[in-house]
């Protein structure tokens, strides 16, 4: 018994000893979790009842007249509608062409399979502001774009690709759907290599092709984790801003102006005057509910495609 007891004793005091060592190492996150998302997020609640620029001392309350301003600001519509077009357009890419390439480079009989999953990584880690630029030359008037097109006879004269309405937002969708590829192709490798390699075996004995196996065997069991993957660039694109912001800052005429700009605009930048802090922070609230809205629904979704696809297997 005392032998019992010891051991025990010496468990508990090493669960204890793990237990603070995990803290020790949470708190430093935590602090800054808390200093530079949480309290942000609850502070812009307050905020969004004052008059006030962020710049003077006085802050007038002035209740919900900011969110009534906001709900009657048909910018503030053009700029919501134009970020679930900017979502609309950016996930079917990453979804779609992402698998693709997963599918394509998790050949074991590929050469340099992990040297092209590194090419399409590189422009994840890449900043989107200079990835902006770059496409900003890419794209211009002398850029290889249209030099390329004007040589090949396709235009007679150069797309302003940035600059006009018709073409802007299409250019932003490819851009930010080239740039994300590659996580999303990371993420369906996950997807694919978790699936046992039995499966396969079994499939090849039984006579399947490749097609065959990829619509029964592996199709079916990447759903629950494709509903995950979608879930998390129907939430993330919705907060574009990094690549509008350097591209085209929202325009031309609004045409690529998101929700994520359309703050900016109010909160830091002097376009319009004196910055509106709590005017901005109304805008913010009002399509962060969105957001948490889409994602609780989209989860629902994701839920029932996981049920489906377990009762499916079984």
């Amino acid at each position: 018994m005392q032998q019992v007891n010891s051991k025990k004793n010496i468990f508990a005091k090493k669960n204890k000893s793990n237990i603070r060592w995990c803290w020790i190492f949470m708190i430093p996150t935590l602090l800054l979790y808390l200093v530079f998302t949480a309290w942000p997020i609850f502070s812009s609640f307050y905020y969004a009842t004052l008059k006030w620029s962020g710049l003077s001392v006085t802050k007038e309350f002035v209740g919900l007249s900011n969110f009534i301003e906001v709900a009657k600001d048909p910018y503030f519509w053009s700029a919501f509608w134009n970020s679930f077009k900017f979502m609309f357009g950016v996930v079917p890419i990453h979804l779609i062409i992402g698998l693709l390439l997963a599918v394509v480079l998790n050949n074991k009989l590929l050469k340099l399979a992990k040297v092209y999953r590194t090419l399409f990584f590189l422009p994840v880690v890449t900043t989107a502001s200079i990835v902006g630029i770059i496409m900003i030359f890419i794209l211009g008037a002398d850029g290889p774009v249209n030099t390329i097109l004007l040589s090949l006879g396709i235009t007679d004269n150069p797309i302003n690709w940035l600059g006009d309405p018709k073409y802007a937002m299409i250019s932003v969708i490819l851009i930010s759907g080239w740039k994300n590829l590659g996580i999303n192709m990371i993420y369906w490798l996950a997807a694919l290599q978790s699936i046992p390699s039995e499966l396969y075996e079994a499939a090849k004995v039984d006579g399947c092709n490749s097609r065959q196996m990829f619509r029964y065997i592996t199709f079916p069991l990447i759903i629950p984790i494709g509903a995950v993957i979608a879930l998390l660039n129907i939430v993330g694109s919705l907060k574009v801003f990094d690549i509008v912001k350097t591209m085209t800052n929202g325009g031309p005429f609004f045409s690529t102006d998101v929700v994520a700009t359309y703050i900016y605009r109010y909160a830091f930048s002097s376009e319009m005057g004196l910055p509106r802090i709590g005017y901005a922070s109304a805008a913010g609230i009002f399509f962060g509910i969105t957001i948490i809205i889409v994602g609780f629904t989209a989860n629902h979704f994701k839920k029932k495609i996981k049920a489906k696809s377990i009762v499916s297997q079984n």
